[in-house]
């Protein structure tokens, strides 16, 4: 009887363990309409890729393509980070529809566009939120004698 009594509480000290989390591969999930940011700066171009939330879900820039120094601020360097960034939003999640939204007077403003729609995505909406400056700058002390 006490073998059994043993059994017993083994067993109730297994089932009251705590479990491990089995961890599971990330879902991919489609996003067939969204939204494209191209940040074109005199020095580089940042291409983004999000969702109509603007939770981001494919990115690049002229850099990580591998320009550097002033090639990075090209029209060329943007439509290959153009590229990298709509394969990966194309083929892994399904984007068809894009609103372009434009920042900056680089180079690399026009020829990103022109990739995105060339590359079978169907341009919705091309916006310029480029900011502009109100006010001016804060004014220089006045001399003292």
């Amino acid at each position: 009887m006490t073998e059994e009594a043993t059994t017993t509480t083994t067993q109730t000290a297994e089932q009251s363990a705590p479990q491990k989390s089995v961890s599971r591969k990330k879902q991919k999930r489609s996003v067939p309409a969204g939204q494209m940011h191209i940040q074109a700066t005199f020095n580089n171009t940042i291409i983004s890729f999000s969702d109509k939330k603007g939770n981001v879900i494919a990115a690049s820039s002229a850099g990580a393509c591998g320009f550097r120094g002033s090639k990075k601020g090209t029209a060329y360097a943007a439509q290959v980070a153009a590229e990298k960034a709509a394969e990966i939003a194309g083929s892994q999640y399904g984007l068809k529809n894009v609103d372009v939204y434009v920042k900056g007077v680089g180079l690399g403003r026009d020829s990103a566009i022109r990739v995105v729609s060339n590359h079978g995505m169907l341009v919705e909406s091309i916006t310029d939120v480029t900011g502009v400056p109100h006010g001016g700058v804060r004014p220089k002390g006045q001399r003292r004698a």
